[in-house]
This record gives C-alpha cells, sequence and structure tokens, in this order.
C-alpha cells in the first residue's frame, strides 16, 4: 500500500469510502443523525465508525481531519466540531447549496443507450439530490466508466443554461452540481 493510502496504520482511501458512505447513503446504519444540512459532529461520527467495523476501533478525530485534508475529491468538509460529505447524498433532504457561476462548459459521462433520453428530458439526479457534472473531460469519462458498457460524452453548455435560470452549485474544484439540466443545454461529443 502506498504512503497516501496508509498512514499509522490507518488505510485513508477506505476510510474516506466508508465516511462517504455513513454520511451520504446510510447514515441510519452508523446510527448517525445528520442535521438539515448534512452535518454530524466529529465525534459522533469517530464513534459511530469504531462501532461499525473492528478496522477502525483505533480510529480519532486526527484521522478523520487528515483523511478530510488529504481527500483528492474534496468530498468533506470541516466546520469546527463537525463534519460532512459536501456532495453525492442519495439521503433526503441534506446539503442544501448556494447557486453560483458555473464554468462556461461542465462535462458529464453517461452510457451510450440512455444518451436519447437524456437529450430528451435532460439530466435528473436520479437517486442522488443532485446531477454531478464534472470540470473536465478526463473526470466525466471516469465517472461514467463507473455505470458500465461504453460511455458518452455530453458537453453541457453550463453557462448558458446558468443565464437561462438554471441553478448551478460549487461541489468543489472538480464538480459542479444541479438540480435538473434541460436537454436544450447538452451536446454529444464524440470521443
Amino acid at each position: 500500500m502506498s504512503a497516501t493510502r496508509e498512514h499509522e496504520g490507518i488505510d485513508y482511501r477506505r476510510l474516506s469510502k466508508t465516511s462517504a458512505h455513513a454520511l451520504r447513503h446510510a447514515p441510519e446504519r452508523y446510527g448517525l443523525e445528520l442535521d438539515a444540512n448534512g452535518w454530524v459532529e466529529v465525534a459522533e461520527l469517530v464513534e459511530a465508525l469504531k462501532g461499525a467495523r473492528r478496522v477502525w476501533r483505533r480510529i480519532e478525530r486526527a484521522h478523520v481531519e487528515r483523511m478530510v485534508a488529504t481527500s483528492p475529491k474534496d468530498r468533506f468538509e470541516m466546520d469546527g466540531e463537525r463534519v460532512r460529505a459536501r456532495y453525492g447524498h442519495s439521503v433526503e433532504g441534506v446539503v442544501a447549496m448556494s447557486p453560483g457561476e458555473p464554468p462556461e462548459d461542465l462535462y458529464h459521462g453517461a452510457p451510450v443507450g440512455i444518451v436519447a433520453t437524456i437529450l430528451s428530458d435532460g439530466l435528473k439526479p436520479m437517486s442522488r439530490q443532485y446531477v454531478h457534472m464534472a470540470v473536465d473531460v478526463p473526470g466525466a469519462i471516469e465517472v461514467g466508466r463507473r455505470k458500465g458498457g461504453e460511455t458518452a460524452l455530453l458537453v453541457v453548455r453550463a453557462r448558458e443554461a446558468s443565464e437561462a435560470g438554471v441553478a448551478f452549485y460549487e461541489g468543489n474544484d472538480h464538480v459542479w452540481l444541479a438540480d435538473h439540466v434541460p436537454g436544450e443545454f447538452i451536446d454529444v461529443r464524440e470521443r
């Protein structure tokens, strides 16, 4: 295991994935109750992780702080004694975002078989709170490949959509979010 993945016997990649599951998708499975904006006390997360799996019984606040600081995808944020996942939630009613001005274009990788539906109906969040779009082509392709099969690269004319009233939210340096992007602002790019 590389030094960036494991430090002091803690696999930070695995800790990030487990914490994302707890804070994005299944807080109740960890005995956590997120507030209206997805926040939970760091001490509560630490105790929840300790109780969830034997591998985490040595975890401490410092490990969570390091995970947040070194997460390559900026998945988490801390505010004093609280921590939350910044985006990617499938849990209802968390993480209110403030609209921002998106870049000219954003990118989304999608299975080729659903492109016609997307162009007709637009991008929808499906099982998540928001539609996720990458700021670059490699990021979109990476996410699209996780969905399986051949991936189409969709270009979202974000600035144009924003000027037409579509709200965009900055998830982090790599990801922008939207409630819905109408198909009229989406193009398919040949790769």
